[in-house]
């Protein structure tokens, strides 16, 4: 061999050694840069352990859906209940090739790639249905070269273990439809409040649309961009053979009718106390991302109607309090625009705040006052309509600083530029009639159970659940008042004590030597009514009657019951519990009373009837243990003297409901709590009303004048649709006549009769003694409580 052969010899060699280098040292590079950007991508296993974040939903009784749990609104359909109009239109607009490729499009990559070098940017498009997956679930949004390695490892894996059928299904459940909606499902209530099986071809051809881009495609926001991709898409479908040309031209002449699902904002306390249960059995993350199915007790009417009649008391008692001033002022005039800081005076929509609307004030007279609501609806607020504001508070957060001015016009109430808040009087905010309104300070609850389950039926923890969360009807421990009385004579008639039995309405003293104080308990009218029975002690709710009475029958006793009847509240353990001065809650209570209305038996109270995981299995359900707290016969007996209350007593004013109702109400000292516990055998129903801080709520606002027409308004609807049921007489029970003055058999010269009921073989079976002297009266207040007791603590 020549020198100039050797030297092209050593060239070449030179030439296959630099590249075989170039290539080990590429392809080193190439699978060290492969290495560091997938060691951190999942197993094979976790494809196969999908499990997308879901909705847990919420239903009522009758199957409604009153509330969801989430993070991201998604709702799970399996690929076999989804059209096959979507999963081609999917297809078609997203990957015509998904059912030949092994998870990459190499010609769409390719694409993609020289669009980038000659842009000088990053990947754009090309991403198969299988890549878009792997991004959605493994991979951040980012558009980088590393990103896009591991998409593209991550599409081969996820092809390599799952069927397409199977990353079709995760992708249209997966992926982002605008809107708050994630997954096809939830994509179908947002824009057409129906199931994803109802699916007609223009509506799958929108859908499918939405993916690339869904805010852009909006319909809500921009119709013809949305109209223009659906046309697109079935555009497409037509190109990969999935439907005809004639399909697609009556698909895109179809006109669409977008709606969102609308779940009515109810029964936001018991929700709330729903969802704290399960948090604390379960876990936040399956609460918000396992697609639970919650079935509750609450009944969607009653609830509705709770809310209703609890807001309404409330306002009606905070204008008994006074007028606390308009809401705002601004100038006013004719080329008024409203202010940033006054949103609500805008448009209609915005006005409605807290259930009142905000208006401005434009002209007043001495008859009425003009005014514009939402910067559209003129109207108008007549004398009459505004009077309850002639009562004007000096300090709004004491209703003893009230100044009534009788004569005040509206020119006196309202200024011109005054932000108020009113109501259509009727209901219509077009006929321009309204009447002035102020979204009250004072609180209050509504707990409605039925006494023969322990079903919670509606509650109503509070004015707005916006303003507050804190639920009143099961968190807010306040004292009861009188309410209490009846766990008092429960207790009596259990120690053998009848309706007919007398006790002492006298003055009394108690003493308390430890801190040198005495205690004269006094009747709500300042009087007392010497000998009378348990049934007109309790009727009238006569303090000093019952005082006496407790001391008879002893503190201790009285807490026995209160525990057997669900009361879990700490009580005092002296004589003024007999005046309900141990705070409970008022679902205590309600459900102490319910044991009333159920032959004596009780249940506890619950909200969660049923919870399913999204397999379907039984996580919880609620299990009955009725446990009998007191006799049939006692429990009837209390019954029959609390349905006196409501016909002749404290309670007289629910007596318009017609129909077989026993309740109690119930005012703490300085009016600080109003309280009326009542039922019917098949709904038991509690309303409490005072200020979370406790202050009066104003001279005579007891439980008869505030509590007891919040109560009234929702039990005369609530049961105005259900047959009227009665109070079951057990056979224990024996009916006798009595003279209501000695307690026994009526005698010939006996003026006051009357029909008693008796727990068989308590009935009196003699003539009453002789008439009593004035000795004897003594002796009978001494031998009962004696003119003066100790009292260790009070």
């Amino acid at each position: 061999m020549n020198i100039s052969g050797l030297k092209t010899w050593s060239r070449v060699r030179i030439l296959l050694v630099s590249s075989l280098i170039l290539v080990c040292i590429g392809s080193g590079t190439a699978i060290g840069i492969i290495w560091v950007a997938t060691r951190d991508l999942p197993t094979f296993d976790s494809f196969q352990d999908y499990q997308p974040s879901l909705v847990s939903r919420v239903y009522a009784d009758n199957g409604e859906i009153i509330g969801q749990f989430f993070i991201e609104r998604r709702l799970y359909t399996p690929i076999d209940q989804i059209p096959k109009a979507l999963t081609q239109a999917v297809i078609a607009v997203e990957d015509t090739r998904f059912l030949e490729h092994p998870g990459l499009d190499i010609v769409g990559i390719a694409r993609a790639a020289w669009t980038n070098l000659k842009r000088g940017g990053r990947f754009q498009g090309a991403s198969t249905i299988t890549q878009q997956l792997a991004r959605a679930l493994f991979l951040s949004p980012e558009r980088t070269y590393k990103r896009k390695i591991k998409e593209l490892i991550l599409a081969i894996k996820m092809e390599w273990v799952l069927t397409k059928d199977q990353i079709l299904e995760m992708y249209l459940n997966q992926i982002y439809f605008g809107h708050g909606a994630y997954g096809i499902a939830a994509a179908t209530l947002t824009y057409f409040d129906k199931s994803v099986t109802e699916l007609s071809l223009p509506e799958a051809a929108f859908l499918a649309g939405l993916p690339k881009a869904p805010n852009t495609y909006s319909p809500y926001r921009n119709p013809d961009l949305a109209k223009a991709r659906k046309e697109l898409v079935l555009g497409r479908m037509i190109e990969a053979g999935f439907i005809s040309e004639e399909e697609a031209q009556t698909a895109m002449g179809a006109t669409l009718n977008y709606h969102r699902q609308y779940i009515e904002p109810i029964a936001s306390y018991f929700i709330e106390e729903v969802r704290q249960h399960l948090v604390k059995r379960y876990g936040e993350s399956l609460v918000y991302k396992g697609g639970l199915q919650i079935y509750t007790t609450v009944n969607i009417a009653m609830q509705k109607l709770a809310e209703k009649s609890l807001q309404q008391g409330l306002r009606q008692v905070d204008k008994r309090q006074g007028w606390r001033g308009p809401v705002g002022h601004v100038e006013y005039n004719k080329d008024f625009v409203p202010p940033e800081e006054y949103p609500e005076l805008r448009n209609p929509q915005a006005a409605l705040v807290r259930g009142l609307y905000r208006a401005i004030v434009t002209k007043v007279t001495k008859q009425l006052a003009q005014i514009l609501v939402g910067n559209t609806y003129k109207g108008t607020i007549a004398l009459e309509d505004m009077k309850w504001a002639q009562r004007r508070l000096k300090n709004v957060k004491d209703v003893g600083t009230a100044v009534i001015r009788k004569e005040a016009t509206p020119r006196h109430i309202l200024k011109i530029g005054d932000i108020i808040e009113v109501l259509p009087k009727k209901g219509n905010l077009e006929l321009g009639i309204f009447v002035l309104e102020q979204t009250p300070l004072v609180e209050g609850s509504l707990l409605a159970v039925d006494p023969r389950t322990g079903a919670v039926q509606a509650m109503a923890g509070g004015y707005d659940f916006t303003r507050s969360q804190f639920n009143r009807a099961v968190a807010a421990r306040r004292q009861p008042g009188s309410a209490f009385k009846p766990l008092i004579y429960a207790t009596a008639l259990q120690q053998g004590f009848t309706p007919a039995t007398l006790i002492l309405d006298a003055p009394v003293v108690y003493k308390d030597e430890e801190l040198d104080r005495v205690w004269k308990p006094e009747n709500y009218e300042k009087r007392f009514y010497g000998t009378i029975s348990l049934r007109e002690a309790l009727r009238h709710s006569r303090n000093a009657a019952t005082v006496r009475l407790l001391e008879q029958i002893g503190v201790p006793e009285v807490v026995n019951v209160a525990s057997q009847l669900g009361i879990q509240s700490p009580l005092t353990q002296d004589l003024s519990l007999a005046l309900g001065s141990s705070s409970v809650t008022l679902q205590e209570l309600t459900s102490a009373y319910g044991v009333f209305a159920n032959h004596g038996m009780w249940l506890r109270p619950y909200q969660i009837t049923l919870v399913k995981n999204l397999k379907g299995e039984i996580l919880e359900q609620h299990l009955f243990e009725p446990r009998q707290a007191m006799t049939q016969e006692n429990a009837y007996l209390t019954t029959n003297m609390l349905m006196d209350v409501i016909q002749s007593g404290t309670g007289r004013r629910a007596k318009k409901i017609g129909r077989p109702l026993a309740g109690k109400t119930g005012t703490t000292n300085g009016y600080n709590d109003a309280w009326f516990v009542g039922y019917a055998p098949n709904l038991a129903t509690g309303v409490w009303v005072g200020f979370d801080s406790v202050r009066t709520l104003g001279k005579l606002e007891s439980g008869a004048h505030a509590a007891l027409p919040i109560w009234t308004q929702f039990m005369g609807q609530a049961l105005h649709n259900v047959p009227v049921m009665t109070f079951t007489i057990p056979e224990g029970i024996q009916f006798a006549q009595v003279d209501t003055k000695t307690g026994n058999l009526p005698t010939k010269t006996s003026r006051h009769i009357s029909t008693e009921v008796f727990r068989k073989g308590t009935e009196p079976e003699k003539a009453p003694p002789p008439k009593a002297n004035p000795m004897d009266f003594f002796e009978f207040d001494r031998m009962n409580s004696g003119s003066s007791s100790q009292l260790s603590s009070f």
